[in-house]
Parts: structure tokens; sequence; C-alpha cells
């Protein structure tokens, strides 16, 4: 790997982060097209990026880090995948980082199963909006309750599974459960700070002490890159579930799929 390997891999991770398309993935997909192999530190290099991706979520929401009932229900939906995380460390990361396969086939049944449920929340009308009327705004985060903040941790401990999406599984799973489409989305936003340091942390521990100075300074430049590109992807995403919903990003996930497995698996 060299410095514009890591610059494109912070784009992408930033880029990707926020959106229903599984930023694990592509970055996955990504390095197998610039022909890195699947080393160990490729592998703690994709997790440890992600904390530019954080970083660019307490910029936008430092405010609610203040508030406790918000911190509350952060660390409840939290739960489910800190301990599971814990426990599958091992696992995750030899067998199903780095897995091609695992990707690519999360990346089309995820795809598929959001378009399904859009098809299915419009037909439901489940507080479904009328994008023709005045915006209403939407409910703050802190009052989504105990239970459905437990709920979405479970549905994001899904997102272990490479290619699954993390933001996927927490919006479907909070649009599942009658949130607000964009109190969802802002939630899940916010409840990637503590699941992504978690996993940053977890891994830099392991691993740290084998990282050589030339590593590190690919790491950091991959984190900025990840800042500033994760900034512009948050904005850009809250513009969107104003007027849409997230049929597109399934239809993306299908074609992606599809065209990795013809034009590079096979």
């Amino acid at each position: 790997m060299n410095i514009l390997d890591a610059i494109v891999l912070g784009a992408v991770e930033g880029l990707t982060e926020f959106l229903p398309v599984s930023s694990t993935g592509h970055l996955i997909l990504t390095s197998t097209l610039l022909g890195l192999d699947q080393t160990e530190f490729l592998k703690s290099f994709e997790i440890v990026i992600q904390l530019g991706a954080i970083l660019a979520v307490v910029v936008f929401y430092w405010r609610a880090f203040l508030d406790m009932a918000t911190i509350k229900k952060l660390i409840t939906a939290f739960l489910p995948t800190g301990i599971i995380g814990l426990l599958l460390y091992h696992t995750i990361k030899t067998y199903l980082i780095g897995n091609l396969s695992v990707v690519v086939a999360s990346l089309f049944v995820g795809g598929i199963a959001i378009i399904a449920f859009e098809w299915w929340y419009k037909r439901t009308d489940m507080n479904a909006p009328d994008l023709n009327v005045v915006e209403v705004p939407a409910p703050h985060v802190s009052s989504i309750s105990y239970r459905k903040a437990l709920a979405i941790g479970l549905f994001q401990s899904v997102a272990m599974v490479p290619g699954v999406s993390r933001s996927a599984a927490t919006i479907i799973g909070g649009l599942a459960l009658g949130l607000d489409r964009r109190t969802i989305v802002e939630f899940s936003f916010l409840l990637a700070v503590p699941t992504m340091l978690a996993a940053t942390t977890l891994d830099l521990i392991k691993n740290i002490g084998e990282f050589s100075a030339s590593q590190t300074t690919l790491l950091f430049t991959g984190f900025l890159t990840a800042v500033v590109v994760a900034l512009g992807a948050i904005s850009f995403l809250l513009r969107f579930v104003k007027k849409h919903d997230f049929t597109v990003f399934g239809i993306y996930r299908v074609i992606v799929a599809i065209l990795f497995f013809v034009l590079v698996m096979m």
C-alpha cells in the first residue's frame, strides 16, 4: 500500500460510512481493485480509518454528546454490538473481513432487502412522509425509547458481517420500529461513534505494536481523508432523506454486487 492507496481508501470510507451501502464492503472491493493483498495491516487499516468518519459526526453533532438522555440511549443501543463484537472479534476478522464472497452476497441480499422494505413501507404508510407538504421538524433522538434503542442495537449487530452496512441495518430497523426517517438517520450517525470507537480501540490494542512508521503514516493519511469526505457525505444524506427513500441505494447495491461478481470474481 502507498499514500495514494491510503487516500483512495480514506475517501471511500468517508463517502460510504453513513450511506446504506456498506463502507467495509466497499473498502474490501476497492482494495481488491487496487490489487492490495488482504494482509492483517490492511484489515486493521480498514477498521482504524473509520475514526475519521466518527470525527465528522462529532463535528456535526457535538452538542448531542452533552445531552445525558441521548448518551444513555446510545449506550443502550451500543450494548448488543459491543458484547457480540468482543466475543466474536477473532472470528470476524479472520473469516469475514476480506472475504469477497461474503461481501458480494451481503451487498446483493442487502440491496434486495432495502428495495423490498421500502416498497412495503410505502404500502403500509408507516409514518411515511408526504414529500409535497411543508417539512415538519423531526423528533429529537433522545425521544427514542430504551426498548427501541436496544432493538436498533440488535439490528446493528447484524452489520458485523461485511457488506451488510451498519447504517442500512440501523436505519431500516428504526423505520420498521416506527421512527421518523430523519430521526433514525441522525441516531444512526450518533451510534456510529461508540460503535466505531470501540472497534478501532480493540483493534489498536491488539495490533498497534506491530505497525511500522510507514504504516502509521498510511493510517494517518487515510484518517484525514475520511474526515474531509465524511463531512460532505453527512450533509448529503441529511438533505437526501428530506425528499427520498433508500430504494436507489438498494438498486445500487444490487448492481455493484452483480458487476463485481461478473467482472472480478468470475
